[in-house]
């Protein structure tokens, strides 16, 4: 199991010494009380940490980069609750590394209207204070989050939360290691994509292991470890025979066992967080792995089928930015299969051969032992379920040859119409937004893959403001989107980042 990071965030207030001690003891009150309400909402996902009010360079550029060298310091929040020349914030910013973001508050909700005077306005001018800072900024070209509301407004709460969870995604998208096993499927394009371009602008690593290397590690696997999964997995899930021999049924099962055993301890010995297969080149493994890669991506591990690296990172830094969040409804890799065209019942059947991750499963959960025309091994056993309702967002990272896009459409989860007794993987059933025809027109025009990063736990906004973060372009598919507009957004986003 991939562990989690205790990231924390700084909260740095400007000031300056024009107005004295008194207003400067004020200022370092005022942030204290913010930072220890923000702490003690219950909606934000790590802690926030006080630093002192910033009034010099020196000091700015000492606690950037102290912030730059902190490995818990996932991104620092300003605010500046007085006038803060912005010329002293110049070096500071030029050296910093991680996320930002500008909280426009102040601390008192309302204008006191009986007792306000000149000193109350000059100690209480984030209004003058914030855009004095955000110039610079803009400037300088920065990335940056700005959030604008009462510190104590629960909704301002929830968008720093949200943040949060980018932030974390930047920080640790430069530490996601990607294993593939073989290549990509032969003559497949969209799974394809340059590796040192996504190194340098990502910080993804993504290495190729021979299949067999990975095989010895699997056929290492004790029989005894391999057969305490395999009771694990008989008490978690049902088994579904359909007529086979139950002791035959469960050394299929037990495959998937020594795989997914093989497969993570293999992972964990190299320090890889992402891994794809493909079932052109299986080499001496016995199934094509099924169920072990549904455990493993529950698990927290990216995947991507057919050598598809760029879904298996992105499905890793879905996770990474969804892990420990409360009423989680799951993440996974899924792929477009076949659309319903019946009118008001319109949507697109996500599935896979196997490979679906059972965090987005709603209900009853089983093991099927199946054929499987593709691979040419034994037949994998896999987990078999339907997914749960709800809205969600599915994202496409492709390379157009010089640079990256990221799709992102909003999608409606519902039940499936009817039983499918006949098909044996996990399913999902979505409609795209704005509808069936203009989401599915609009995705194949901005060169979508049929491969998708999917949650129902991450927002558009959430992974546009990742990719703004990584400089690449982010292309929005949601209710709104007319096909007209959407074409001239396309051809703006060649403009601008060719």
């Amino acid at each position: 199991m991939l562990k989690k990071k205790n990231y924390k965030f700084w909260f740095c207030t400007g000031s300056q010494d024009l107005y004295g001690d008194e207003c400067l003891a004020h200022v370092a009150e005022h942030s204290r009380i913010i930072v220890g309400k923000l702490n003690e909402s219950g909606l934000l996902p790590y802690e926030v940490v006080w630093k002192p009010t910033l009034i010099t360079n020196e000091l700015i550029r000492r606690t950037f980069n102290e912030a730059n060298t902190d490995e818990e310091c996932a991104g620092v929040i300003t605010w500046m609750h007085t006038f803060s020349p912005a010329k002293s914030w110049i070096i500071g910013l030029q050296e910093y590394r991680k996320p930002l973001l500008h909280l426009h508050t102040q601390f008192n909700e309302e204008i006191p209207y009986d007792s306000i005077d000149m000193d109350f306005m000059n100690e209480n001018q984030s209004a003058h204070g914030d855009r004095e800072y955000g110039h610079i900024v803009t400037r300088m070209g920065i990335e940056r989050k700005v959030v604008v509301g009462h510190w104590a407004d629960e909704e301002v709460q929830k968008r720093i939360a949200s943040w949060m969870r980018t932030a974390v995604g930047i920080i640790e998208s430069s530490h996601i290691r990607v294993m593939r096993v073989a290549d990509n499927m032969r003559n497949v394009a969209v799974t394809e994509g340059d590796k040192v371009e996504a190194q340098l602008k990502f910080g993804w690593e993504v290495d190729t292991y021979p299949v067999n290397e990975i095989a010895e590690c699997v056929d290492s696997v004790s029989q005894s470890d391999t057969m305490a999964l395999v009771d694990e997995y008989y008490e978690k899930y049902d088994i579904l025979l359909e007529g086979r021999d139950p002791e035959e049924f469960k050394r299929h099962v037990a495959v998937q066992a020594q795989i997914e055993l093989g497969f993570e301890r293999f992972l964990e010995e190299k320090n890889y967080h992402a891994i794809v297969t493909h079932f052109g080149d299986l080499g001496a493994l016995k199934q094509l792995p099924g169920l072990a890669i549904q455990r493993l991506m529950q698990k927290g591990y990216g995947f991507g089928a057919e050598g598809d690296w760029k879904v298996a990172a992105m499905v890793r830094l879905m996770k990474i930015m969804t892990e420990g969040m409360k009423d989680a409804k799951g993440t996974s890799m899924l792929e477009d299969y076949t659309y319903n065209f019946v009118k008001g019942k319109e949507g697109i059947l996500q599935a896979h051969m196997l490979e679906i991750c059972p965090s987005i499963a709603e209900g009853p959960i089983s093991i099927k032992c199946q054929p499987l025309s593709m691979g040419d091994r034994e037949d994998p056993a896999r987990l078999v379920f339907t997914s749960k309702e709800g809205k969600g967002i599915a994202t496409s990272l492709i390379d157009l040859g010089n640079r990256f896009r990221l799709i992102i459409n909003d999608v409606n989860c519902k039940k499936n119409e009817k039983p499918m007794p006949k098909l044996p993987v996990a399913t999902n059933f979505w409609e795209p937004e704005p509808n069936l025809y203009t989401g599915a027109e609009a995705w194949i025009l901005a060169g979508g893959a049929h491969h998708t990063a999917f949650t129902y736990d991450l927002t558009a906004e959430q992974m546009g403001d990742w990719a703004n973060a990584m400089g690449i372009e982010a292309v929005y598919i949601d209710k709104n989107t007319n096909i007209r507009d959407f074409k001239k957004d396309l051809m703006l986003g060649d403009i601008f980042y060719k």
